[in-house]
């Protein structure tokens, strides 16, 4: 099991090492500018859009529910802890790489999300789209869309299951007490409740769920940068100044230089808002809709909330406090950073936000597994899916899980290969459908 382990660790490191990097990224900058920045010229367009209804369109669910249902599956505790280790690992200037990967990153979701409903079919359990659909008809590739579809099956037991359960048991035994194991239950039925209606139920849970956990940590964040506003303009000196300038070592801080800033900053962007990983693409197929273009306009602004948004609120939170200059750990920097300004209140914040954000991911990523094994072995497979996947909760919250995060790394990063294939081979129907959009709009 050690060797299994070793080897699955190094081919996850090499899997994110520099070449994926400027791969997610270079896609992102090659769709910016191949659509004239769409993802700024059309962002309030797109958040208009978010709230539209079109009744009589193909598909499941409204807009507004796709989009939540990809957002539950992005914040999560990439946005706590990811955020924190960047910042302990490439300094402030690595939150400043962090927005230049969402921004780009926008183009990338943009593009993934009008494929996926552009390609998609219907079957008896409703839509069924995302890459493994438009690498198979739009590129011509089944063998390399079954890849992705069998990379995603495991990035949904690993990323989207085990870990998740393991980090919002932890985050609640610590802080409050509670068993791992009766976490893991708890967790383990809820999940079985929304799991049991498919897409339909997924998507009224998440649509209550999502924004109520968004908005609330979001207020907790502005009370303490509230608070610490003086730090504000500091904060942002700090982010800019040294995404292009070394930070020494000082206090407990190690420093960082430059390019750990921006491999860090890049790396935890992606592992925050996915984009380019391929996985809310699936999300998006479901969505109520007769045009593609309006449901990647809506699925592009998951980016900008997820990265832009919450993610910019927990780096301020860190960066108008002390902690992250005094060596502390990762994994408690986010909680640390709040109780310094909000006392004990400020834990149970941070605990409860990593226990809401780690099921909504859970949920979130549920679906892309379902509908990923469902193109694989047909729609027989979905109820064996659903029965394993609950039942791998509990086992997720109660072990030690240092094989299945590194397992987790290696699925999340297989996925972005064949789905970044796809995106550039399928570019020009994106540039086409979105004049289209655009032209008659």
């Amino acid at each position: 099991m050690e060797f299994l382990s070793h080897w699955v660790s190094v081919l996850s490191g090499w899997v994110w090492g520099p070449p994926m990097l400027i791969l997610l990224v270079g896609t992102g900058l090659y769709l910016t500018v191949m659509l004239k920045g769409l993802q700024f010229r059309a962002l309030g367009h797109a958040l208009k859009l978010v709230f539209h209804k079109e009744d009589k369109a193909d598909g499941d669910i409204s807009h507004f529910a796709a989009l939540t249902t990809a957002l539950a599956a992005t914040v999560g505790i990439g946005n706590i802890v990811g955020v924190a280790t960047a910042i302990s690992l490439g300094g402030p200037g690595a939150v400043f790489w962090m927005w230049v990967t969402g921004l780009v990153g926008m183009a990338t979701k943009y593009a993934e999300a009008m494929l996926a409903v552009k390609y998609r079919e219907e079957g008896e359990n409703g839509m069924r789209g995302g890459p493994m659909y438009y690498i198979s008809k739009g590129v011509g590739l089944p063998w390399l869309g079954s890849l992705f579809a069998v990379f995603t099956v495991g990035a949904a037991f690993g990323i989207g299951n085990m870990t998740q359960a393991n980090s919002a048991a932890a985050a609640v035994q610590q802080v409050f007490g509670i068993e791992t194991s009766t976490t893991g239950f708890v967790l383990m039925v809820l999940t079985g409740l929304v799991l049991i209606g498919g897409i339909r139920s997924i998507g009224r849970f998440t649509s209550m769920l999502v924004p109520f956990m968004i908005v609330a940590y979001l207020g907790a964040a502005l009370i303490v940068i509230g608070i610490n506003i003086d730090e504000v303009p500091a904060a942002f000196h700090l982010i800019f100044w040294h995404a292009f300038n070394p930070i020494a070592a000082g206090g407990g801080f190690a420093g960082a230089a430059v390019a750990a800033a921006i491999r860090y900053g890049v790396a935890r962007g992606v592992f925050s808002n996915e984009s380019g990983l391929g996985s809310a693409p699936i999300a998006a197929a479901a969505a109520r809709t007769n045009d593609p273009v309006k449901q990647a306009l809506v699925s592009m602004t998951q980016t900008f909330i997820d990265t832009l948004v919450v993610c910019t609120a927990t780096a301020l939170v860190i960066l108008t406090a002390t902690a992250w200059q005094d060596g502390v750990k990762a994994n408690i920097l986010t909680s640390i950073s709040f109780a310094e300004t909000l006392g004990p209140t400020g834990t149970y914040i941070v605990a409860i936000a990593t226990a809401l954000f780690a099921f909504s991911t859970l949920i979130g990523w549920s679906y892309y597994g379902e509908k990923a094994l469902e193109y694989l072995l047909g729609e027989k497979a979905i109820i064996v899916f659903r029965i394993v996947f609950v039942a791998a909760v509990i086992v997720g919250a109660t072990r030690e899980l240092k094989f299945v995060w590194d397992f987790s790394d290696l699925m999340n990063g297989l996925m972005a290969i064949p789905n970044l294939i796809g995106i550039l081979l399928l570019s020009k129907v994106v540039k086409e459908e979105s004049q289209r959009y655009f032209n008659t709009k």
